[in-house]
């Protein structure tokens, strides 16, 4: 799936990977690809801001303002007057649903 052009959040120090492809485990959009010993960006259209890459890189070499865009978070951005925030801790009720 490929969102909209330049619109991402998503950015990603090249010379800050250390290559431990974790966000190559946790990316479910191939935006990370193995090249050689490192990783690189090689779809940043298709991130969907999840932020799971960001927080499994161990060296912060990715960056990303995660729940952008994320319907979930933007929706409940709406509803609630605040910013989009893709919270993904455990459903309060019976009837929240987590978003990724």
């Amino acid at each position: 799936m490929r969102y909209l052009s330049n619109t991402v959040s998503l950015r990603f120090d090249a010379g800050g990977c250390t290559g431990c492809g974790s966000c190559l485990e946790v990316c479910p959009h191939n935006v990370f690809a193995r090249q050689g010993q490192r990783v690189a960006l090689a779809a940043r259209d298709n991130c969907m801001e999840c932020g799971a890459c960001a927080l499994n890189c161990p060296t912060g070499a990715i960056q990303v303002k995660a729940g952008v865009g994320c319907a979930y978070a933007i929706i409940r951005g709406i509803l609630t007057g605040s910013e989009p925030s893709c919270d993904c801790s455990p459903p309060a009720g019976p009837t929240a649903s987590p978003c990724c």
